[in-house]
């Protein structure tokens, strides 16, 4: 048994190992070439997110889900490539949008270049994944954009928050649907359809890709509470810092709204006020931590993971599918 990947995933067969480690090797490769300009300084900026490393969840799930078919085929690595260049772009998006200064462990490219230098080259990302794209093929080409319009639509309906009426943390499910399972499952289709397998197969592994990609957002939500330490690539609390909505927010301030209870509004009146005081913002993740939305939020996540799951139930028993199994253990771990 060997460790690879994200999450200290373990790989039981050698033939398996072998696919996933020369296949990320791959990506890791075809990551820096397609990151590569003829002006040095775009190089730099481009390859700012690449060499600061990074799970690699979205690849990794692309070389499982082609093991299902053949996993040597030449569609499989490019579609990872472009899957990881399609996410690291939103991030440097995301930086902006949220003014933030740290990005897994570095200068967020924002904080380092301007606004203007981290969104054009998020632009040139989407660029050369664009470009990628149109050598594998025109029904490739649909599904990544009907996956990145479902992204920006995620990100749109985040930042204009729900319609009147609609209750929140059933917009927020929608949100992180479009905004981090649509790529996810997009990372299980490439995978599954660039090795050939049948079309049944493609189609589970993109909704065990859908509700994965729900739980992996979910466990983010809990880490930004839960953890002491930079398990989510982030500080505890920045996504409170920066009034970014998440699942155990979203259920605290229903609770408060349907109960009323004195020390619920009290920590909703603190959450509402100004978290760049770090005593204030210590205060908040204390309480957050004792709260029952925290573990709310940890049972919404392991709903999400069983659901993943049970979608690979019809899927032959071998040692790819006992991976994406626990690739759904891996995710609610992190949560707990």
């Amino acid at each position: 048994m060997t460790v690879v990947g994200p999450f200290g995933l373990s790989v039981r067969d050698q033939a398996l190992e072998a696919d996933v480690q020369n296949g990320l090797s791959a990506v890791e490769a075809g990551l820096l070439d397609a990151t590569k300009s003829e002006v040095p300084f775009i190089t730099e900026a481009a390859q700012h997110l690449v060499r600061a490393g990074g799970k690699r969840f979205r690849p990794l799930l692309v070389m499982l889900a082609a093991q299902f078919g053949d996993p040597h085929a030449p569609g499989v690595v490019p579609s990872a490539v472009v899957v990881e260049l399609t996410h690291l772009a939103t991030l440097y998006h995301d930086d902006v949008m949220d003014e933030a200064e740290v990005r897994r462990g570095v200068d967020s490219a924002n904080t380092r270049w301007g606004n203007s230098v981290a969104v054009l080259t998020g632009d040139f990302l989407f660029a050369r994944a664009s470009h990628i794209l149109a050598d594998l093929g025109p029904e490739a080409v649909r599904i990544q954009a009907e996956a990145f319009e479902r992204l920006v639509t995620g990100q749109i309906l985040e930042t204009a928050g729900p319609r009147d009426g609609r209750e929140p943390v059933e917009h927020y499910l929608d949100v992180i649907g479009g905004k981090t399972g649509s790529l996810i499952a997009v990372s299980g289709r490439f995978g599954a359809m660039m090795s050939g397998a049948d079309e049944r197969v493609v189609d589970i592994l993109t909704q065990y890709g859908e509700r994965l990609g729900v739980a992996f957002q979910l466990a983010d939500d809990v880490l930004d509470i839960a953890s002491d330490s930079h398990e989510s690539g982030k500080t505890p609390g920045t996504d409170l810092r920066e009034g970014i909505p998440t699942l155990p927010v979203l259920l605290l301030r229903a609770r408060a709204e349907a109960l009323g209870l004195p020390e619920d509004l009290e920590l909703v009146a603190l959450l509402d006020g100004d978290l760049s005081d770090d005593a204030r913002l210590a205060e908040v993740l204390r309480r957050l931590r004792e709260h029952p939305s925290l573990e709310q939020a940890r049972r919404d996540t392991v709903r999400y993971a069983q659901e993943a799951r049970a979608a690979l139930t019809p899927l032959p028993d071998c040692y790819a599918k006992s991976a994406l199994e626990e690739l759904c253990d891996a995710v609610v771990h992190r949560a707990g």
